[in-house]
């Protein structure tokens, strides 16, 4: 008997991978339909030189944007090391000490979006960069002219900004920084894992991770989270089937001011969602396990097993950038 397992055991191993990979095969071909792979480029990014790149980057990390000198950028959407574009903070402290009421989404492939800020308010990375400058709760500025009268008093900037905008009168405008900013952001494209799997890499995800991806596809997480962001393309109202406790932030309503926007949010996109806790608008999930769970029940009605959940989760790793783990 002994002998004859031994025989038969490549066979068995054989017809075990063979399985694997067709059922692999199977599962990349529905998830390219569904959400295909991130571009190499963002929309927008033509024009984007190397000097307004690096001026961009300059001016994210530049406290002196800020009322104080306090805040930067990148004081809520956190790159340093392996930070992925947040705090990690429920919500975040502006110049003043004091917290906004929402949580900071992450910058990277933020430009891929429907728009930006959990309510959409501003139509690209251009419209959200001149925004929180000038927010009494987050930089504190107190005009785009004191913006600009405070960084032409900065030497090295009035010749960065000649450079990066050639040919122009009077290069350094808050049009001109909000530019640059958006300019640096563009870059900020992550490369993961499921990526890998998306472009024939069969291996790149494991078996819990291949359950947790067929769980995602067939529970019905993807009647939001689709596109090649799994989400970030569309609003939805939060707590579709059971009403989310925090009825306080009627999100969309706020900018469209029509009653069936309440409570309506941008999906946020799922890359890089296990780097960027807590979760919700809100800030008050604070795992990646609670958030799948909790999804699940407000939008779809379901009561997820924890080993769904946890399959999930292992897919939702996947989508981590493989710079930042």
């Amino acid at each position: 008997m002994k002998k004859l397992i031994l025989a038969l055991l490549p066979l068995m191993l054989a017809s075990w991978f063979c399985g694997t990979d067709k059922k692999a095969k199977e599962l990349q071909a529905k998830a390219l339909s569904v959400f295909g792979r991130l571009p190499d480029k963002m929309p927008g990014s033509e024009n984007d030189t190397p000097e307004r790149i690096e001026l961009g980057k300059k001016l994210y990390f530049d406290t002196r944007l800020s009322i104080n000198d306090s805040q930067s950028c990148n004081s809520c959407h956190q790159l340093e090391g392996k930070k992925a574009g947040v705090d990690n903070n429920p919500t975040s402290a502006g110049a003043k000490g004091t917290l906004g009421e929402r949580n900071s989404p992450t910058v990277l492939n933020a430009g891929f979006h429907i728009a930006q800020f959990w309510d959409g308010r501003a139509k690209d990375l251009v419209e959200q960069a001149k925004a929180p400058i000038l927010n009494p709760v987050e930089m504190a500025m107190p005009s785009e002219k004191a913006v600009v009268d405070k960084l032409s008093k900065i030497p090295e900037y009035p010749p960065l900004f000649a450079k990066a905008f050639p040919g122009e009168k009077n290069p350094l405008t808050y049009h001109n920084i909000a530019e640059a900013i958006a300019s640096f952001e563009r870059t900020l494209i992550t490369k993961d894992r499921f990526d890998d799997f998306l472009g024939g890499d069969l291996k790149a995800l494991n078996k819990e991770e291949l359950e947790g991806l067929e769980l995602f596809l067939n529970t019905g997480c993807t009647q939001c989270h689709n596109g090649m962001l799994l989400g970030g393309n569309s609003y939805r109202k939060v707590g579709q089937v059971n009403p989310y406790e925090n009825t306080k932030d009627l999100g969309r309503y706020n900018v469209t001011k029509n009653e069936a926007d309440k409570y309506f949010f941008k999906v946020p996109s799922l890359r890089n969602v296990a780097l960027t806790a807590p979760y919700f608008h809100d800030g008050q999930v604070k795992t990646l396990e609670e958030a799948v769970k909790k999804m699940a029940f407000l939008q779809l009605g379901v009561q997820l097993e924890e080993e769904k959940v946890k399959k999930i989760v292992a897919f939702l790793k996947t989508l981590s950038d493989k710079s930042r783990l």
